[in-house]
Formats: structure tokens, C-alpha cells, sequence
């Protein structure tokens, strides 16, 4: 996805950019512990295990913490893109409604008629109260 041409209100990733730099700078150190161990020669022992676990382990999470930032910062480009849609598409629709010269050109919203009545109880003005839908009931049953 593009990013945008304007601004975008809210992106996420200080925080995140500053965990994903600080595992780098972990598994770099492990690496280099492990590759001075390596280097220096001699039977592997406790020592070995640990600088390998641990450059394993803060790589995979610099990885992963990398790999959540990135979709964090997609996710809130397009959140701020849909946004922006929704902005125009509601702009539009109330300018053309405005400006509107004759009827035709604007589509109204659906609205159920007078002469179709939902209820055959309920006269064409009565609302339906909340608890008259069956709410009640299971608002009783969850008690």
C-alpha cells in the first residue's frame, strides 16, 4: 500500500522501534560472545550454551517485535486511509444532497413507508419498547 499524501493522525511505533533496538543490540552482543567463544577454541561448555541460547533467543525476539511494529504501522496507515474514505464519501453525499437542483439526483435514504406497518399489533406511530422484542428473556436468563 502507497502511503498517504496527508499526515496520518496516529503511528505507533516509538515504543516499539525502541524494544526492537534494544533485542538488536542484545543478540549482537550474544553473537559476538559466541563468536569470541568460538574463536578462542576449547570444549564447549555451560558458557557455549548460554551466549548461544541467548543470541537465539533475542534475535527471534527482535524479529518478531520487528515483524508486529511493521504490521502496526500498515495497520494505522490503513485505519487512517479508511478514515479519510469514509470522510469524503459522507462529504460528498452531504455536498451533492445540498446542491441538489432536482430530486432525481440524489438517492434517499431507504425508509419504510406509512402504508407498510411492521407490526399488526402497534398502529403506524407506536414504537416497540425495548422489552417487548424478547430482551427480557434473556437478559433474565444470564442472571
Amino acid at each position: 500500500m502507497a502511503e498517504p499524501d496527508r499526515p496520518v493522525p496516529h503511528r505507533p511505533g516509538a515504543v516499539s522501534l525502541f524494544f526492537v533496538a534494544k533485542a538488536g543490540v542484545f543478540a549482537l552482543g550474544f553473537w559476538i560472545w559466541l563468536l569470541v567463544l568460538a574463536v578462542l577454541g576449547g570444549p564447549a561448555t555451560g558458557v557455549h550454551l548460554i551466549a548461544a541460547a541467548g543470541a537465539v533467543t533475542t534475535t527471534l525476539a527482535g524479529v518478531v517485535l520487528g515483524v508486529r511494529m511493521a504490521l502496526q504501522r500498515n495497520a494505522a496507515a490503513r485505519h487512517a486511509e479508511l478514515k479519510r474514505l469514509l470522510v469524503d464519501i459522507s462529504w460528498n453525499a452531504f455536498a451533492a444532497a445540498g446542491n441538489a437542483d432536482e430530486s432525481g439526483k440524489v438517492v434517499p435514504f431507504p425508509t419504510v413507508g406509512q402504508e407498510t406497518d411492521r407490526s399488526a399489533n402497534r398502529g403506524p406511530g407506536e414504537r416497540a419498547a425495548l422489552f417487548d422484542r424478547g430482551e427480557r428473556n434473556r437478559r433474565d436468563r444470564r442472571r
